[in-house]
């Protein structure tokens, strides 16, 4: 009988939160009265829009890149993002005291590309739709020396990923279900590591757009599918393949994936600012459309939720809020 060994597990994410004491924030847990009528159940909201960076990728990107060698630190790092991991590298590498080259798409966010460069790194862009990004970063890494830190495809990632689900349950004690947006899938891969181990019972619901459903595709297929780059609104989730490694992890602990459409994003997104007072980007917002629309299925008593980022300005959150793109 052969065994294969999980690429991450509760030791490793406890190892990350270690790690980031201290460096990334504790985010607080929301409630709304509202919404457990609404949903039938209790719901607890992960806040990682309250995250440093504004989401809950510093906590991956500061884990990974704080564990460089003094040389590779030296050195810099790159990664591709279209948004917040871009932010989260540029962030760990100026605490650091080193240097972040990011690859970006041109039609990224401005703010999230401001803000990528605001924290000192530099951005080269491509096109989504034509280019490929991780070729574009393995050759600037090659030609420069530096060490890619991707967004998703890395334990250490993955692992400082599943410190946001720790501090829920830590938090809020036993979960019956938790529910995650998924793109790349080092978010759910990380929070259902992290759910399983402590409440082996617990069902972990990953939440895509309707039009970037990589991820559902190949969990009913038992392989990794890739689909035509998708276009929404939810940019965090415009991806055409899940990660091999995060999918290692998805494929045997992920119950269940659910699809919102992008008007459904958009309603999820005014609820949030109207109900809970706070501002979800699309792609935060998609677990929340999946409660409101009743699309998640039946839920069970206590419900965990991961909002994982906030990093919208506010043109676009107004248009978005106002059913424009």
């Amino acid at each position: 009988m052969t065994t294969t060994t999980p690429p991450v597990t509760l030791d490793d994410v406890r190892d990350a939160a270690a790690q980031l004491k201290g460096v990334a924030h504790r985010t607080p847990v929301l409630r709304s009265r509202t919404l457990d009528a609404l949903a039938g159940a209790e719901v607890f909201f992960k806040c990682e829009n309250f995250q440093r960076v504004g989401a809950f990728k510093f906590r991956g990107a500061y884990n990974a890149a704080s564990r460089l060698t003094p040389d590779q630190l030296a050195r810099g790092i790159a990664t591709y993002s279209s948004g917040n991991h871009a932010q989260a590298v540029a962030l760990a590498a100026r605490e650091l005291g080193t240097t972040a080259v990011i690859v970006m798409p041109e039609d990224a966010p401005p703010s999230k590309r401001a803000a990528t460069a605001g924290y000192g790194a530099e951005i080269v862009t491509y096109d989504r739709y034509t280019g490929d990004r991780v070729a574009i970063a393995e050759a600037l890494a090659a030609e420069r020396g530096l060490t890619v830190i991707p967004p998703y495809e890395h334990p250490h990632v993955i692992a400082g990923q599943g410190t946001a689900a720790l501090e829920l349950l830590e938090e809020v004690g036993g979960l019956d279900a938790l529910l995650t947006p998924v793109g790349g899938g080092g978010l759910i891969a990380g929070s259902s590591t992290v759910a399983k181990a402590l409440h082996p019972g617990i069902r972990v619901i990953g939440v895509e757009p309707e039009a970037g459903d990589d991820t559902k595709r190949s969990l009913e297929a038992g392989r990794r599918i890739s689909i035509p780059v998708p276009h929404t609104i939810a940019d965090g989730q415009a991806l055409h393949t899940p990660g091999e490694l995060t999918f290692s992890v998805n494929r045997r602990l992920v119950d269940e994936i659910a699809l919102v459409g992008d008007d459904e994003i958009r309603d999820a997104m005014r609820f949030a600012f109207e109900r809970l007072k706070i501002v979800v980007e699309p792609s935060g917002a998609t677990p929340l459309a999946a409660l409101l629309t009743g699309r998640a299925g039946p839920l069970p008593r206590r419900v965990g939720v991961i909002i994982s980022g906030g990093n919208v300005d506010a043109e676009r959150f107004a248009r978005l809020c106002g059913g424009g793109d």
